[in-house]
């Protein structure tokens, strides 16, 4: 049984099917795919692409080409692609699932014991409630957005980044509590529609987790793009209207008047209907269940994977984990565990994609090191498509140049990092670069350039 149909979910299922399991998969939305589908990763996706093509953000270095007037396009313009891709993304999963033969049960699931789960109608008019016995239970239940006290999400210009996809109107001001990957992502896709964002943060730079050089090369493309950084500020207060602008007072004693407010403030887990007590199961202080290498619980049949787990909190891995916990439990071993080098992709404006270590992590460890960089603006493909800011970033181990980190930002680093991947996978470096032959013209070839650029910088110093 697998409880939850977002990605993690939505793998384990398909595992268990492909395998020759009888699977049935709880979901409590009447719609499959979780925030993958219907309130992150794909439709958020869909609209940053959306903004691109409308606002002409594209063609802004092209010589000669001028698509501004696309900036008129009204909100239905804007939503339509994101809700047909949904659409299209939810009839797949639904086609395979019924191809496998996994039966469908919407409601609410709760244990009972450590091998029953009661699954509760979300109406009474849909029927009793019902008993399922399992051999193997998977909790991927996902996350929903954190809601601070603060703001009044009753208002209808006060959103939730699950809420943003309703909105009814394009805000002229928009303020962005939050810079972290889902606050940055938002953030650039309304300012590359025209709209005048405050992005508010109680930090002092963007995404401390990413290269720092890489952090500030994209904190530099969104100022540009005209988004304004209020760094180490939190929302004391929000004032919101029934008419006219929303009003926010900041730590600082500044105020922000703005047309609409996105709390992008972190997610947190759902667990809270599972009595995972009756299970002998139990959370830490932000709802993730602690388990294994192969994503068991402390109780050996229950499993779980994707957000409720805690970091990464990714839908790539979230459905790896969940592959590898019931391909493991049913005896398949797919793979031994789930590798810690996976790559991580932030589609802002300009998109950033990173894998392996950075700068700081290695002079922490001591590790002697050269870096290879290669931009775009230097690059045939680059200029063609006009991305002047674009950066590729290697970094190697100076005794036999293997590589150790790729940092990237540009147009198409969330595809072209996976060429750096499977480098590192392989354990392989400089030499694997110079050796390969990649197609001219294009962005991969990026990565020559880096590494022959390393490979001189250790070699002449």
């Amino acid at each position: 049984m697998v409880i939850g149909a977002g990605p993690a979910g939505l793998a384990g299922a398909i595992a268990g099917g492909v395998l020759g399991a009888k699977v049935a998969l709880v979901e409590r939305s009447s719609v499959l795919g979780g925030a993958l589908i219907n309130t992150g990763t794909i439709p958020s996706k869909t609209l940053r692409e959306t903004a691109l093509a409308l606002s002409g953000h594209r063609s802004r270095n092209l010589h000669g080409v001028d698509l501004s007037l696309r900036r008129g396009a009204r909100v239905a313009d804007f939503l339509y692609h994101e809700r047909h891709v949904k659409a299209t993304a939810r009839a797949n999963v639904a086609e395979r699932l019924a191809r496998l033969g996994i039966t469908r049960i919407r409601g609410s699931a709760r244990f009972l014991a450590t091998d029953r789960v009661e699954v509760v109608p979300t109406s009474p008019s849909k029927g009793r409630p019902r008993e399922l016995r399992a051999r193997f239970v998977l909790i991927a239940t996902g996350s929903r957005p954190a809601r601070p006290r603060e703001f009044p999400f009753e208002h209808s210009q006060v959103w939730d980044s699950d809420e943003i996809l309703e909105l009814g109107r394009l805000p002229r001001r928009l303020a962005v509590i939050g810079a972290g990957v889902i606050g940055s992502e938002y953030a650039s896709v309304f300012a590359a529609l025209g709209t005048k964002v405050d992005l508010v943060d109680g930090r002092e730079a963007l995404l401390s987790f990413l290269d720092r050089e890489i952090a500030r090369e994209l904190t530099r493309a969104m100022t540009t793009l005209g988004i304004r950084f209020r760094w180490r500020e939190r929302v004391t207060a929000c004032q919101a209207p029934g008419r006219g602008p929303l009003r926010l007072r900041l730590s600082s004693g500044a105020s922000l008047r703005v047309d609409a407010v996105l709390v992008a403030a972190g997610r947190r887990a759902v667990v809270e209907d599972l009595r995972l007590e009756a299970a002998g199961l139990s959370t830490d202080e932000r709802g993730h269940l602690q388990v294994d290498a192969h994503f068991r619980t402390r109780v050996p049949n229950i499993l779980a994977a994707g957000d409720v787990v805690g970091f990464p909190a990714l839908a790539s891995v979230s459905a790896e984990q969940a592959r590898l916990a019931v391909s493991t439990a049913f005896g398949y071993r797919l793979k031994e565990a789930a590798d810690p080098l996976f790559p991580n992709g932030i589609y802002t404006i300009p998109e950033v994609s990173t894998v392996g270590a950075t700068e700081e992590e290695l002079r922490t460890q001591g590790v002697d090191y050269v870096v290879g960089r290669a931009r775009y603006a230097d690059n045939a493909r680059g200029a063609i498509i006009g991305d002047r800011a674009g950066l590729l970033k290697l970094l190697f181990r100076r005794e036999d140049m293997k590589l150790l980190g790729v940092h990237m930002l540009g147009e198409q680093a969330t595809e072209l990092v996976h060429i750096g991947l499977m480098t590192l996978l392989h354990g392989g470096g400089a030499e694997e670069l110079h050796r390969a032959c990649f197609n001219v013209p294009t962005l991969a070839t990026l990565y020559k350039d880096a590494a022959y650029r390393a490979q001189i910088a250790r070699d002449l110093r």
